[in-house]
């Protein structure tokens, strides 16, 4: 587990992030990082069609997903992506807020297993197996 100085780093990092704040990312529990993130539906995020993007869902789910991680880092590790699924259940309209948490099905040494689910009004719209490796740092 991190301390508390190296978590709350972590997570500002990760909130500061330029894509993160251009996108509307906030957290869902600013005292409960690990409960996940939402962002709005807006212009930023809507594809062609005025819907979501799924490249925005990709992303997210990412995030998501090591947001629910980094309790479990130590303050000497780091998690990396190396295989993400994600599957895109149903269109998402403008306006709409998107909600997605993360769990962990399994951390290993050097391999971490989640689940993302991102959701609407509590309707289910993607959902994203994701693999994390993890890495010391220095």
């Amino acid at each position: 587990m991190p301390s508390d100085s190296v978590l709350a780093s972590r997570v500002r990092a990760v909130l500061d992030i330029p894509l993160h704040r251009f996108l509307g990312m906030q957290l869902r529990d600013p005292a409960e990082p690990a409960a996940g993130i939402w962002f709005p539906v807006a212009a930023p995020t809507q594809n062609q069609a005025a819907v979501l993007h799924g490249g925005v869902v990709y992303t997210l789910m990412d995030v998501a997903s090591f947001l629910a991680l980094l309790p479990s880092l130590s303050d000497e590790e780091h998690a990396v992506t190396h295989d993400l699924t994600v599957s895109l259940i149903r269109p998402v309209a403008a306006d709409a807020r998107v909600d997605i948490t993360g769990s962990v099905l399994r951390r290993g040494r050097q391999v971490a297993f989640m689940r993302a689910e991102a959701t609407v009004d509590g309707q289910v719209v993607a959902a994203a197996q994701v693999t994390k490796s993890v890495v010391r740092l220095g």
